[in-house]
């Protein structure tokens, strides 16, 4: 994936102004916002092509990839936090089981490298 492809401004620009009261609807632009970062928050290709069929099924499909990725930001953030908290108090075995932890549950792809990518760090410390 390139950055350009990792975009999520205009699925989360969407969800605002949904949350905000404005109405769903799909549009070529809203199928496609959903047709690419549905995969990229680890939504099987299929599940994203059926809940694009109907407007209530893209609609929820829109609060479930926004949902994965604020959610999967804040464990992302919390679990840094908290790797560099091990990390200073001399736990590196503790800093490496919350990266593997991440590296494990995590279903949005990104973020699961960058903790998987911390990861190698540690190892090669």
């Amino acid at each position: 994936m390139t950055g350009q492809d990792l975009n999520w401004d205009d699925v989360r620009d969407l969800s605002r102004r949904v949350s905000a009261g404005e109405p769903f609807t799909l549009t070529a632009e809203s199928r496609a916002i959903l047709q690419r970062t549905g995969p990229q928050v680890g939504i099987p290709v299929a599940d994203v092509q059926q809940a694009i069929q109907s407007e209530a099924g893209a609609a929820t499909l829109l609060t479930e990839i926004a949902r994965r990725i604020r959610d999967g930001s804040n464990r992302l953030s919390r679990a840094l936090s908290e790797v560099t908290k091990r990390q200073e108090a001399g736990d590196m075995d503790g800093a490496r089981q919350v990266l593997r932890d991440i590296v494990e549950d995590e279903v949005v792809p990104l973020y699961r490298d960058i903790a998987q990518i911390q990861l190698e760090a540690l190892d090669e410390a």
